[in-house]
């Protein structure tokens, strides 16, 4: 992912997030919000233009830094902060959010980093908050051999159901500039009421 950078070859980048984090922010009070895997910002910085105040999360120096600039061009330095660290790791940040979204991080990691993920978000998220997660799907015995290595749909449902509900998925296709064309998912869950993350 670092040489991806380096080089340029970003095609998931944008200047707008996609429609599925613009439609579930324009229902939401702006608050506190946290982008998993946030790259060079594109989401983080549509929310804080809406009035979030957003932590952006990567492991990528140059995502990191790519997005602070562009938050500080547009003015937005004071409502983002961006964080190079491990989505795996988010023992450093404080409850609580009332969004949390991932635009195709967390079908990228591990077995033990995707707990490690699942923990860190229980404790972030408020009771009631929001969590959109977009997962590229795979089937049973099928590891992908071009880009993320994917989800089973089982996984993601059993990954969350301690905590959270699960409210929608929204079923598609994805189409990644250089790749074959791979089945994906929207997921919106909300924490569970009974569930407040730690104060």
């Amino acid at each position: 992912m670092i040489d991806r950078y380096a080089m340029g070859n970003v095609p998931w980048d944008d200047t707008l997030p996609p429609p599925e984090v613009m439609a579930v922010a324009a229902k939401l009070a702006p608050g506190r919000a946290l982008d998993l895997g946030c790259g060079y910002g594109r989401s983080a910085i549509y929310l804080a233009r809406q009035g979030w105040q957003v932590d952006g999360i990567d492991y990528v120096p140059q995502a990191v830094a790519g997005a602070a600039a562009r938050a500080a061009v547009g003015g937005l330095s004071a409502r983002t902060c961006f964080h190079q660290a491990s989505v795996a790791t988010l023992d450093f940040l404080q409850p609580a959010y009332d969004l949390a979204l991932d635009v195709g991080c967390l079908h990228n990691l591990d077995k033990d980093e995707r707990q490690s993920y699942a923990d860190g978000l229980r404790r972030l998220l408020r009771a009631g908050g929001v969590y959109l997660l977009y997962v590229r799907l795979r089937q049973p015995g099928v590891v992908p051999e071009n880009g993320p290595r994917g989800m089973l749909e089982t996984a993601v449902r059993t990954r969350f159901a301690d905590g959270f509900v699960l409210e929608n998925v929204e079923h598609g296709v994805t189409q990644v500039e250089g790749q074959p064309v791979w089945d994906s998912a929207w997921f919106y869950f909300r924490r569970h009421a009974g569930m407040a993350a730690a104060s």
